[in-house]
């Protein structure tokens, strides 16, 4: 059966701006979404130094603790995620991301503004077929109790579970098939999360510094300290999933399978990503009309 697939490849039809701080520089930023050329993927050129290109791929995975940071020839960008996550989702297939500083903005601290700046930007279609990565073979990454799998599908699914030793989260699970309208409406809106006893750690750690409760949702020991609270009872999940989107876009291609991750975090999702693609056993390319000619003829059959 064939689920959601879009046929051809896309990009903005506009530009579009940004301006925020970094989650864990604080630094200052700015990114500009620009259209660019069919076959040309996401790519982030830092606008600071010359516009240096940096593929979103991961070949360039350089940190993975916390955010997942792109780095070529010493050029880092970091926390990368939400805004590959959104314009996966959202069905972008290529563009330009320009940026003036080394992080990516955090906003809200969840993907909702991004969802916004491509509704204002549009999207343009061209007529080159979009090509898929559809796994083929069951594939496993796995670390104490940690998991993630990935399993043959004809759709992109995620089933994603997650334990927190807190009265507000503790087990929270969801599976869903990934459309951009699910995507929009389910995942979007929710934020990063952290707990107030680890901040000081973080700190120490060089990391958090652009936080507050503007742009991330804290706990305490006892109760959620953002005044409006939070935006789905299950809030940090979904950030689970639009976290784990953003790092399986690094990938390069829309992607066909069923993804269960089980207390996975950024260097479980990069691992999963470099074991895939370096074994091309695993997964085939395939078009949309492929797919749906190989679903008509099962059904035929």
């Amino acid at each position: 059966m064939v689920f959601f697939v879009l046929r051809f490849e896309t990009t903005v039809a506009q530009p579009v701006s940004a301006q925020g701080v970094g989650l864990h520089s604080g630094v200052p930023v700015t990114i500009t979404i620009q259209p660019a050329a069919v076959g040309a993927g996401i790519v982030f050129r830092r606008t600071d130094l010359s516009n240096f290109e940096l593929p979103a791929s991961w070949r360039h995975v350089a940190r993975v603790s916390y955010a997942t940071s792109l780095m070529r020839q010493g050029v880092l960008i970091s926390t990368t995620e939400h805004l590959l996550s959104v314009l996966y989702s959202m069905g972008v297939d290529n563009a330009y991301i320009d940026i003036d500083n080394l992080e990516v903005p955090i906003l809200d601290g969840s993907g909702l503004p991004f969802v916004k700046l491509l509704e204002q930007a549009g999207i343009q279609t061209y007529k080159k077929r979009r090509k898929y990565l559809r796994i083929v073979k069951p594939v496993t990454v796995e670390q104490g109790n940690k998991r993630i799998s990935i399993l043959p599908a004809d759709s992109f699914l995620l089933s994603c579970d997650i334990y927190f030793d807190h009265p507000l989260v503790g087990r929270q699970s969801m599976e869903m098939e990934l459309t951009p309208e699910r995507y929009a409406t389910e995942i979007a809106a929710a934020r990063t999360f952290g707990f107030e006893y680890e901040l000081d750690q973080m700190r120490n750690m060089g990391l958090i510094r652009g936080a507050d409760l503007t742009n991330a949702v804290c706990f305490d020991r006892e109760k959620v300290l953002n005044p409006g609270g939070l935006r789905f009872p299950d809030e940090p999940c979904r950030h689970k999933v639009l976290d784990l989107i953003g790092d399986l876009a690094l990938i390069g291609r829309p992607l066909l399978g069923h993804v269960i991750a089980e207390r996975a975090g950024h260097a479980m999702h990069a691992a999963l990503v470099a074991r895939i693609m370096q074994d091309n056993s695993l997964y085939e390319t395939i078009t949309f009309d492929q797919l749906a000619s190989r679903a008509t003829h099962a059904l035929v059959g």
